[in-house]
């Protein structure tokens, strides 16, 4: 089957927590030049995370070759320690390097970097800043078109700053220009927190310049009586 170059542009892929995309309006790129891409994202529930970047491609984005992620980020979450509840505040920053591969079916892509952590907690005796924390991040992504008409994700993030993982598998099918279709989502770190995610996503509609996904569903977490509700929110666009 020849290269499509639809399936090229539109699956650049970048994870970046809730595991943004693919340039929804790729521009043409001399050699040596850096195609650039914006994102951000939200992930609301009881726990809340907000992270912004850029991803860097020497060259064309939807072509082969080498990349670089940097983002920042910040949240908190109510959790329960050792004899009381408190708030736990995080800032996150990384910079990762990676390569991805381009094929007929969809793209791969691995990166490798820093990153680092600083951590605030808050309980009735007020608030207190906790080491900041250094590390390594390890990062891939899968971006499948099994079908002309299905889009499968699966993204990983390995981090040893906070020994964290983060994984999420979805599936979508094209309906009204846009993937609909279920997801999972976990995360886990050092603190013993974990939490999954059960829900539904739309990915890859439009406004203007800036392409979209939503995703929601119930969301279950460490010190909690039962599940609640969750929705994210992600955004990008070619700089």
């Amino acid at each position: 089957m020849p290269r499509n170059p639809t399936i090229g542009r539109k699956f650049a892929g970048i994870s970046v927590m809730v595991a943004l995309g693919f340039a929804a309006h790729p521009r043409a790129t001399s050699a040596g030049e850096i195609d650039t891409l914006l994102f951000g994202s939200l992930d609301a529930s009881a726990a809340t995370f907000l992270t912004l970047g850029a991803k860097a491609a020497w060259g064309a984005r939807d072509q082969d070759g080498f990349v670089a992620l940097a983002s920042l980020g910040g949240g908190h979450r109510d959790e329960r320690g050792s004899t009381e509840a408190r708030q736990r505040y995080t800032a996150s920053a990384a910079f990762l390097v990676g390569y991805q591969w381009f094929f007929d079916w969809g793209v791969v892509a691995a990166y490798a970097g820093p990153e680092g952590v600083r951590e605030m907690l808050l309980d009735g005796r007020g608030l207190s800043a906790l080491e900041p924390h250094l590390g390594l991040r390890l990062q891939g992504e899968i971006w499948a078109r099994p079908t002309a008409a299905t889009l499968v994700q699966a993204n990983a993030v390995v981090g040893s700053a906070r020994d964290s993982v983060w994984a999420r598998l979805a599936w979508g099918y094209r309906l009204w220009d846009t993937y609909l279709g279920p997801e999972v989502a976990a995360y886990t770190d050092a603190t013993g927190y974990r939490k999954w995610n059960l829900g539904l996503h739309g990915t890859d509609f439009t406004l203007g310049r800036y392409s979209f996904r939503v995703s929601a569903g119930l969301q279950s977490e460490t010190g909690r009586r039962g599940p609640g509700p969750y929705v994210a929110l992600a955004v990008w666009s070619p700089w």
